[in-house]
């Protein structure tokens, strides 16, 4: 009877302990199979028809736009440890066709960017004097003032230390040196009041081994901003160069140059701002010796006449919004081109939007999400949109006129958006005239390289 009722009793527990483990276990797998790898910034749910795994011969951490329509892989080929979140949605912050913009706008301009009427009651009054310098070396605000040739005001301030220039109706010319010379601060503004004109009239001369080429030059980070206005002739050199990092959030710039307008090392971000441009080379331009330089365009109204690049990146360009009329050899230029929004006209005498490997993080692309781009193409071996990668249209109105209107040297994609070649809407992106990958036809399907995903590259 005892063994009987031992008997009873280890069975009855092996049964709990069973239905316990098999409970937790297809919560576990429930958990695992749930909404992991997956994003959908559009409808925010998969597809109906999405299909259960990837077409045959996809492996792991590739998909097809058409079969994915704007999810991530559900195992990305990215190390996870890598992974950072932008917005809390699990969005690494890299672009894959119709996620995210490819950098977070809160983490590019600070506060103090984006004041443009800075408090005067403690700044320092500066009057130009001709043959001269003024020289900064500790924090503040400098307001500067009156007419002048051959003044420069030299920033040589501590690595921590910001400074604030406003310039309030400055009309300077120099004969070969820069009339803003920042050597040293964590960060130079230049605050723009009232009608200001600065000019270098000939060749730069250099500051020991520091090749000083530019109007306003930056060997640290620099912003601009403020409600005045700001015209620069650069005769034989750059407009403004900023050797780190360069933002602008305001103000009108009238900028003619022999070199680039506005060049910057590592990135340059423009919030807003009304520009007038003519360059004979680049009208912005962002390059470092690493293989990278990024620009971000969030707003703003931009007369572009360039005998090079209307705008030139080497990692990514990202446009969110805006007025742009470029008139260039090549208009839009960068490894990875992704247009969210804006109103582009782009008259170009070589290719209207070029995607072309310029540096190694990231896989050359031209993504179009939104806005109205009008391209008109000059004669001979032209391209409209020319990607020696590929070409992703999620949506937006492209109407390109010229021989050769789309050239992906691996396929193309269509998903949403208006297409229009020379006067005719178009369902498909047209196979290219002159060699390169296959079209896209409307709905998704990739074309060329067998739709691999697009990602910054690691």
């Amino acid at each position: 009877m005892k063994r009987s009722v031992v008997f009873m009793m280890l069975l009855l527990l092996c049964v709990l302990m069973f239905g316990g483990c098999a409970k937790e276990e297809g919560e576990v797998l429930k958990e695992a199979s749930g909404q992991a790898g997956e994003f959908t910034p559009f409808s925010g749910q998969k597809p109906d028809d999405a299909p259960d795994a990837p077409p045959e011969g996809m492996g792991p951490g590739q998909f097809s736009p058409g079969d994915f329509p704007g999810n991530l892989p559900a195992e990305p080929d990215f190390p996870m440890d890598e992974k950072k979140e932008m917005d809390g949605s699990g969005s690494t912050g890299e672009s894959f066709p119709g996620q995210a913009p490819v950098v977070d706008e809160e983490k590019l301009f600070t506060d103090r960017d984006l004041n443009s009427s800075p408090d005067l009651s403690d700044a320092v009054m500066v009057s130009a004097k001709s043959k001269s310098n003024y020289t900064i070396d500790t924090a503040g605000i400098y307001v500067l003032t009156g007419e002048a040739e051959d003044f420069t005001v030299i920033v040589e301030a501590d690595k921590k230390d910001k400074v604030q220039l406003v310039l309030k109706d400055l009309q300077v010319t120099n004969v070969d040196f820069p009339v803003i010379y920042v050597k040293s601060a964590d960060k130079c503004f230049v605050t723009l009041s009232g009608d200001n004109a600065l000019s270098v009239e000939e060749t730069f001369v250099s500051d020991g081994d520091i090749h000083t080429d530019a109007v306003i030059f930056s060997k640290d980070d620099l912003t601009l901003n403020g409600d005045g206005s700001l015209t620069i002739l650069s005769a034989a050199g750059n407009g403004i160069s900023c050797k780190d990092d360069l933002r602008i959030t305001g103000g009108k710039y009238d900028v003619t140059s022999a070199l680039d307008a506005i060049e910057a090392n590592d990135s340059i971000a423009v919030y807003d701002g009304a520009f007038v441009i003519t360059s004979n080379k680049d009208a912005f331009h962002c390059e470092n010796d690493e293989g990278a330089g990024f620009i971000y365009m969030k707003d703003g109204s931009y007369t572009i006449s360039a005998k090079s690049d209307g705008i030139q990146a080497t990692s990514f360009l990202m446009i969110q919004g805006g007025d742009f009329e470029i008139t260039a050899s090549e208009g839009l230029e960068a490894t990875y081109v992704q247009i969210n929004g804006g109103n582009i006209s782009i008259n170009a005498s070589d290719d209207g939007i070029n995607a072309a490997r310029k540096g190694s993080e990231y896989d050359v692309v031209i993504e179009i999400n939104g806005g109205e781009i009008t391209i008109v193409m000059g004669p001979g071996d032209t391209d409209g949109l020319d990607a020696n990668g590929t070409i992703i249209v999620n949506g937006g109105t492209i109407d390109v006129s010229g021989m050769s209107t789309f050239d992906a040297d691996n396929g193309s994609v269509y998903n949403g958006g208006t297409i229009i070649i020379n006067g005719v809407v178009s369902d498909t992106i047209p196979e290219s005239m002159m060699g390169g990958g296959g079209h896209g036809g409307k709905g998704g399907k990739w074309s060329g390289d067998g739709g691999k995903g697009f990602r910054k590259r690691h």
